[in-house]
C-alpha cells in the first residue's frame, strides 16, 4: 500500500524548530554550556539510538553578551525517525519502512525553485576586514579535532561552468582564520567534478556559498545522493510541497536559500599552491578519520545573515547507542536510493531494502523474492556500479522475503543457516572506489589528494535458500527442509488459551 503524506513547508529553521517545541521534540538548553568540548559532549549524549530529542542551545560561553553576533546553536533536528517522518509529513510513528518506500519517490520528485528579490538572509551584510568566523559559536565537537569545525551540517553550493547546474553538498570544513575554511572533498563527489570543470576552463578559484540554517528538507536533500545533474533545491520543492525561495548571493551568481540563517560566501582555491591545513575530525565512522592535511580553501568574500541568526552544525560519527544525525537520515535514504538504482538495473523481485543507521548504510540489506538462480549476486554488482555506491554499500547481504531485514536477529539467523561459503554465496570484489574515511583502508589508500577517493573491497553475504540445490523428494520438492513455527491450527489453539493460562499478552508480532 502506497505510504499518504500531507507536504509541509516549514519555511525556514524557526518554523522548524517552532514545530519540533510544540510536538514535544526539542529541549531548549538554557544553562551557560562551553563550545569547547562540552556542547560537542552534551549532543553526543544526548543522540541515543535515534531516540534523544533536538536541541537549540541558548546560553554559549563567549557569546552570550548582549553585542555577541550570534548566541545560539541548533543541532540533531533529523536525529530520529520521528522527526524525518515530520519533515516528510508522516505521522511522528511512522515505521523507518515506510519512510524507505516514501523517500524513493520524494527524492525522485522535482518543483522547481522561485528566485527572490528580497530575503531574511540579507538582514547583516559584512564584507572585507570585517568578516571574522570567531563571531559565531563553532564547536570544538571533540578533543581530537583539529579546530573549530562551522561546517558540519551547512550546505555547499557550486555548480558546473557549462551546465549552470547547481549542487549542494554537506562537506566537513574547519575554520582556520577569521576568512579561511578549508574542506575536506572527494574528487568522486560532485563537487569534486566541479572542481574538475572549472580547471578545465584554466580557473584557480572557483565560487563557492555555504547556507547555514535552513528548514529540515535542505540538509536531508544536501547529504543525500540526489542524481548527477539534478538541483537538491528541485528535490526540496518536493518533499515540502512548494518551491524553494533563492537568492543570490552578493559577491558571486550563486542563489542560495532566502530564509538561510548565515549565509558564507567565497572562493574554493584550485591550486594546491593556496591550500591550507586542515584536520583532523571525528568522522562519520566513529572514528577520527582524514588526517591532518592541506586541502582546498574557502577564501571567504562575504558573510550575511539573519538578525540575531542560529548557528547549526551535527555531531559526527555513529556509534552503537549513539546515532547521529547523519545516521538516521543516511539508513533513510541510502535504502531508499538503492532500492531506485536496484529497479533502473532490473533486478526483479525487491521487497525491502534497508541500511541500519549505526554504520550509515556501509552494510546494506537487501530481501527479495528469488525467481531465478544467482538473483542476489545481480544485486551487489548492481549497487556497487551505481555512483550511488561511492561511499555507502560495502557489504550487501540478500536475503529471502520471509526474513524482516529490520530485525537483526533474523538476518543473523539466516546468515547462519543460508550462508555455504563452499556454495558461493561469500563474493569479494577487491579493489573498488569507496570511502576514504574508513579506518580499515590502509592510510596509504586514503589520500585524497592523490587518488581523489577510497579504496574498498566489497563483500556480497547471498543469504538466500540456494536454487542450486536439488529438490528434496523427501521434503515435498523443497530446497530447504520446513520450518519448526508451530502450525497456524496450533498457533490459533494456544492463543486461544493464553489469557486462560495467565500467561503475559504477546505483542502483535509475537502472535503472527
Amino acid at each position: 500500500m502506497e505510504v499518504k503524506r500531507k507536504p509541509v513547508a516549514y519555511e525556514d529553521l524557526r518554523g522548524w524548530v517552532a514545530a519540533l517545541d510544540k510536538a514535544g521534540e526539542l529541549d531548549q538548553v538554557k544553562g551557560e554550556v562551553d563550545w569547547k568540548y562540552e556542547l560537542g559532549t552534551l549532543t553526543r549524549l544526548a543522540l541515543g539510538p535515534g531516540t534523544g530529542k533536538a536541541l537549540m542551545f541558548n546560553n554559549i560561553k563567549d557569546y552570550n553578551k548582549p553585542d555577541s553576533r550570534c548566541g545560539r546553536m541548533f543541532v540533531s533536528g533529523l536525529a530520529s525517525y520521528s522527526r524525518v517522518a515530520m519533515m516528510m509529513g508522516l505521522p511522528r510513528d511512522t515505521h523507518p519502512r515506510e519512510l524507505v518506500k516514501l523517500g524513493r519517490s520524494v527524492l525522485e520528485g522535482r518543483i522547481a525553485p522561485r528566485p527572490v528579490k528580497d530575503a531574511p538572509c540579507k538582514e547583516v551584510i559584512v564584507k572585507g576586514k570585517d568578516v571574522n568566523l570567531d563571531d559565531f559559536p563553532s564547536p570544538i565537537w571533540n578533543r581530537p579535532d583539529g579546530g573549530r569545525y562551522i561546517l558540519t551540517y551547512a550546505g555547499i553550493i557550486s555548480k558546473d561552468p557549462t551546465t549552470n547546474v547547481q549542487n549542494i553538498g554537506i562537506y566537513r570544513g574547519m575554520a582556520a582564520s577569521k576568512d579561511e575554511i578549508p574542506m575536506l572533498m572527494w574528487r568522486a563527489q560532485n563537487v569534486g567534478h566541479h572542481v574538475a570543470a572549472w580547471q578545465a576552463q584554466g580557473h584557480k578559484r572557483m565560487p563557492i556559498a555555504v547556507a547555514i540554517g535552513s528548514e529540515p528538507t535542505f540538509g536531508f536533500c544536501a547529504s543525500a545522493p540526489i542524481t548527477r545533474g539534478v538541483c537538491e533545491y528541485d528535490v526540496m520543492g518536493a518533499i515540502r510541497g512548494a518551491p524553494v525561495d533563492l537568492v543570490k548571493c552578493e559577491t558571486n551568481d550563486l542563489m542560495v536559500p532566502a530564509s538561510a540563517e548565515i549565509v558564507i560566501e567565497g572562493e574554493l582555491t584550485l591550486d594546491p599552491a593556496e591550500y591550507v591545513m586542515e584536520g583532523p575530525f571525528a568522522e562519520f565512522t566513529g572514528y577520527v578519520a582524514g588526517d591532518k592535511s592541506l586541502k582546498p580553501c574557502i577564501k571567504i568574500t562575504c558573510i550575511t545573515h539573519r538578525k540575531n541568526p542560529i548557528l547549526t552544525g551535527a555531531i559526527e560519527g555513529a556509534l552503537p547507542g549513539s546515532y547521529s544525525e547523519n545516521g538516521i537520515c543516511s539508513s533513510i535514504m541510502r535504502a531508499g536510493v538503492a532500492w531506485n538504482v536496484l529497479d533502473r538495473a532490473g533486478v526483479a523481485g525487491i521487497v525491502d531494502v534497508w541500511c541500519p543507521p549505526v554504520q550509515m548504510g556501509i552494510n546494506t540489506t537487501v530481501a527479495i523474492k528469488q525467481s531465478y538462480r544467482n538473483q542476489a549476486k545481480q544485486v551487489g554488482h548492481a549497487l556497487w556500479g551505481s555512483a550511488a555506491g561511492h561511499v555507502r554499500y560495502k557489504h550487501v547481504t540478500v536475503v529471502d522475503e520471509d526474513i524482516d531485514i529490520h530485525d537483526y536477529g533474523a538476518v543473523d539467523w539466516a546468515i547462519a543457516y543460508r550462508v555455504n561459503a563452499g556454495e558461493d554465496d561469500v563474493l569479494i570484489a577487491p579493489s573498488t572506489f569507496g570511502a576514504g574515511l574508513d579506518p580499515s583502508t590502509r592510510k596509504r589508500d586514503r589520500n585524497a589528494a592523490q587518488f581523489g577517493t577510497g579504496k574498498w573491497a566489497r563483500v556480497l553475504i547471498d543469504a538466500t535458500m540456494n536454487l542450486d540445490y536439488d529438490p528434496d523428494p523427501e521434503l515435498d520438492g523443497a530446497r530447504f527442509p520446513p520450518l519448526i513455527w508451530p502450525s497456524d491450527e496450533d498457533r490459533k489453539a494456544a492463543h486461544a488459551r493464553w489469557k486462560e493460562l495467565g500467561l503475559t499478552p504477546l505483542d502483535e508480532k509475537a502472535r503472527r
